[in-house]
């Protein structure tokens, strides 16, 4: 792309670059005989007030009587009370300013201007994060603006040695991204592999952090999360202080954390506001939902099936006695109902919360009493379906309920065909597959896979905290 020259029509050539925006701005001031300066903007994405109030009035204010006075930067630098103010000498970055929220002040017969930044603040203000609730700790949220995120971080880390490494990703949105970490913390290994996959990344969009989630991760047709996502800055910062990394994407309230490992998604920051026995039952209840959510409808499909001798004679008489009138078999009954909910699931998130309520109603009383009335479905099968659905948000972290539920179906496929036998073919390749699976260099089974024993104070436990000095070994070890 050929670049653009200092000349008269370079404002022509920078309106024909941004295909003649209608916000596109471009204000003639003239100073003194010949001499002059032009304020060059994009109305919609900047304070107008701003440039009137802070570049404008005080350059025309500062005209001197003497006719003889040479208007080069300098004089443009004293004059302007912006503190943050820069030269360029390259057009091309002038359109990537302009884009940005940046006005340009390019003064006459200079090879050179200057810009300021005025971008407009009218952002969405600090909330509650609106994926996480929380009942104990702050709650402050991550928002769509960047630079507001980087504050809610050093709001907490109050650390020199804090790293924002910013790069730009995407060749149409050019989208800003910052890799943070504590260099005295993080394994440089896993720092810059983080770098290699960021740099490696050739994509005309990034809208969303998922999209780099794609680029990055080790394995994408894994079920498993590799990096965690977060609305929370305390949970960024205890994850920087562990030796992670963060990745803050701008547009977007979600940050991506890495490496992971498989029982760090059993983990949630409210764990750490209190106390070691509460957290560490609260972690033990996630990992016993996690089992049920995947192991429920596929032993009740087994069991009914296959299996039926394993069941007390009493229990056995009475789900014969309710699956007398079912016209389906376990594996299509199953079936029916759990698709019926992740459909009232998905209408649930995407219909208006006026709506949500009916939704509720009609799923709960409609679908599950009616139908149950009707002869479709035992009652047995609706109880299995509600123990799995719960479980299913038992999980603290979104992506973690989604694995659940693509793996629970899995399982019911494999007890449909091949009962208890397929339940257990399906065990040993997830572990395999666990063991097997790497997020950035680290065992994502660590740190049992391999055993560290130092990491146990703070994994299926989670020990007082005077016993947790030491951060973590197994981002360290990658072998």
């Amino acid at each position: 792309m050929p670049k653009l020259s200092f000349t008269e029509p370079m404002q022509e050539q920078i309106r024909n670059r941004v295909k003649g925006a209608p916000d596109f701005v471009i204000r003639p001031f003239p100073l003194r005989g010949s001499s002059a300066f032009t304020c060059l903007y994009l109305s919609s994405i900047v304070e107008s007030a701003l440039v009137d109030e802070f570049v404008v009035k005080p350059m025309l204010a500062a005209v001197p009587i003497e006719e003889e006075e040479e208007y080069d930067l300098g004089w443009f630098h004293r004059h302007i009370p912006f503190v943050q103010n820069k030269e360029w000498t390259d057009a091309d970055e002038g359109i990537r300013l302009l884009l940005e929220g940046q006005c340009l002040l390019i003064p006459t017969l200079v090879n050179r201007f200057l810009s300021f930044d005025v971008k407009r603040s009218d952002y969405r203000s600090v909330t509650e994060p609106q994926s996480e609730a929380t009942v104990r700790g702050p709650r402050e949220g991550f928002v769509e603006d960047i630079g507001r995120n980087v504050a809610l971080i050093r709001k907490r880390l109050k650390s020199e040695h804090l790293v924002f490494e910013q790069m730009t990703i995407g060749t149409k949105t050019k989208t800003k991204v910052y890799l943070t970490y504590l260099p005295d913390v993080a394994p440089t290994g896993v720092v810059e592999e983080f770098r290699r996959r960021l740099q490696a990344i050739q994509a005309d969009s990034i809208l969303e952090s998922s999209y780099m989630e794609d680029w990055i991760q080790d394995k994408t047709l894994s079920p498993f999360p590799q990096l965690i996502t977060t609305e929370r800055p305390d949970a960024v910062t205890g994850k920087l202080l562990d030796g992670q990394v963060a990745l803050l994407t701008d547009g977007t309230p979600i940050a991506l954390i890495g490496p992971v490992t498989f029982f760090q998604l059993f983990s949630s920051p409210e764990d750490y506001y209190q106390r070691p026995d509460i957290a560490t039952l609260s972690r033990w209840l996630r990992m016993f939902a996690f089992m049920l959510s995947i192991f429920i409808p596929a032993l009740y499909i087994a069991v009914v099936t296959f299996h039926q001798e394993l069941l007390p004679t009493p229990l056995l008489i009475n789900l014969a006695a309710q699956r007398e009138a079912v016209p389906f078999p376990a594996f299509l009954e199953a079936m029916i109902m759990m698709v019926t909910f992740e459909i009232l699931r998905e209408a649930g998130l995407r219909m208006p919360r006026i709506a949500g309520q009916s939704i509720s109603i009609v799923g709960a009383l409609v679908l599950g009493m009616t139908t149950v009335e009707a002869g479709l479905v035992s009652a047995a099968m609706v109880i299995v379906v509600s123990i799995t659905a719960i479980s299913n948000f038992v999980s603290p972290i979104y992506g973690f309920g989604n694995a659940q539920r693509i793996l629970q179906f899995v399982f019911m496929f494999l007890a449909g065909f091949m009962g208890l036998y397929g339940i257990l073919c399906g065990t040993f390749f997830v572990l395999v597959h666990l063991v097997s699976l790497r997020s950035f260099g680290v065992k994502y089974m660590s740190p049992i896979a391999p055993l560290i024993l130092s990491d146990f104070k703070d994994t299926i436990l989670r020990v007082p905290r005077f016993w947790m000095k030491r951060k973590p070994q197994m981002f360290s070890r990658k072998k």
